[in-house]
């Protein structure tokens, strides 16, 4: 047999990308991505769950789709509507319901469905990061709306959409991550959620919304989902990737089937059958109270966040804190570009988010950051925001101070 190496490079698409890296494990304090809390997996409920439901109803493995069609496990289906009609109001049968492999499968295919090179879509100016790159890849013109501390700013919002308007341009969607927004945090309040949707009426943009955050809000009922108040406008996303386990690639589409039909249409594959079964076994019978374990732990893991925060660096850093979810996204002093610490800082054994991967516009994020406080232990989350805070004042003098040291001048301690 030749075992000689093959020349790829010869035969590779003009646009393939670049090899990834080897994987090389987690650095010691990981706040980055979406991972959750370990402790929080409900293990012992799930291997209960896998038990009842194959033994119920894993014959069904045999045939494509569990022989129950395109949209997915019915039991799951049917628990997602009665899910989102109990916790965020929308008026859903188990039919508007299609089953994704994660949030992303979605994305892609909406995506597929309404853009196409050149085309405009509206999204938030700092957004979900995949969203934004699939965006990107596909050649579609991005337009941020600017956010503040409630959310989506609705008259710029009027403003952007007047403009595009008077252009001859209407946006293919408006993309929006209203309860618990990505990176922010923010959750956006009803007159708001109104005023969008009416907007959206008038010049004929549908709402794609994203609340794969909306099942861990903590500190109050958020208002109902954007799908809930016109279903006839908005297409709606979901995952249990944040409110059980990323691993599993869980997530739904609930849509009119004018879109949902066309969205099964233009699959081309199904989402992993087993999951689905354990899913909608053990969430059929435990859902809110796992829910309300878990996000007390993160709203407890946020705590110690903020404190760590507090103490290593002080005034140097601001944020508004979040109402739910698995991030806080925070500034750093003026001048300081993110992005100058991420080599640093996993030298030190840290990887953080950089915000410019998480905007429209990255050099309007230069300063931002986010950070995954789910995954990290509490005195990882303690030990891991001192590093990052050492490293920080090491490169840009800045904290000054930190806990009880004063640091030098950049470049020195």
């Amino acid at each position: 047999m030749n075992s000689a190496s093959f020349d790829y490079t010869a035969v590779l698409a003009s646009d393939a990308p670049p090899p990834a890296s080897r994987w090389g494990g987690f650095p010691r304090y990981n706040f980055v991505g979406g991972h959750n809390d370990p402790d929080q997996i409900p293990l012992a409920g799930l291997a209960e769950a896998a038990a009842a439901a194959l033994a119920r109803e894993g014959a069904s493995l045999a045939t494509y789709g569990l022989g129950q069609g395109p949209l997915g496990h019915l039991g799951l289906r049917t628990f997602i509507a009665r899910k989102s009609a109990s916790h965020r109001g929308i008026a859903a049968t188990a039919d508007d319901v299609l089953i994704t492999t994660g949030s992303m499968q979605g994305i892609d295919l909406v995506n597929r469905l309404l853009v196409q090179p050149g085309d405009t879509v509206i999204v938030e100016e700092f957004s979900f990061a995949g969203a934004i790159g699939k965006l990107r890849k596909l050649g579609a013109t991005i337009i941020p709306a600017p956010l503040d501390q409630h959310g989506l700013d609705i008259g710029k919002l009027a403003e952007i959409l007047r403009d595009l308007a008077a252009r001859g341009v209407r946006p293919k969607y408006i993309y929006t991550i209203p309860t618990i927004q990505n990176p922010t945090g923010s959750i956006l309040p009803l007159d708001r959620r109104q005023a969008l949707l009416a907007l959206a009426r008038t010049h004929g943009v549908p709402v794609f919304e994203d609340e794969c955050y909306a099942d861990l809000v903590w500190a109050a009922a958020a208002p109902p989902a954007l799908y809930a108040l016109d279903p006839g406008i908005v297409i709606h996303i979901g995952s249990f990737s944040k409110s059980l386990a990323p691993a599993l690639r869980l997530g739904y589409v609930i849509a009119p089937w004018e879109v949902l039909g066309r969205l099964v249409a233009g699959r081309t594959d199904s989402t992993g059958a087993l999951e689905q079964l354990v899913v909608a076994e053990y969430f059929s019978r435990h859902f809110d109270s796992h829910v309300r374990t878990l996000t007390g732990a993160l709203a407890e893991k946020l705590d110690t966040l903020v404190d760590a925060l507090a103490r290593e660096f002080g005034t140097a850093v601001e944020f508004h804190r979040p109402d739910g979810g698995i991030f806080l996204w925070l500034k750093l002093s003026d001048g300081i570009d993110v992005r100058r610490l991420v080599a640093p800082a996993a030298a030190a054994g840290i990887a953080f988010n950089p915000g410019p991967e998480w905007a429209v516009d990255p050099e309007a994020a230069s300063g931002w950051l986010r950070l995954c406080f789910a995954l990290p232990s509490h005195q990882d989350i303690r030990d891991g925001v001192a590093a990052f805070a050492r490293v920080c004042a090491e490169q840009t003098g800045i904290p000054s101070r930190q806990a009880n040291i004063v640091h030098g001048p950049a470049g020195g301690a």
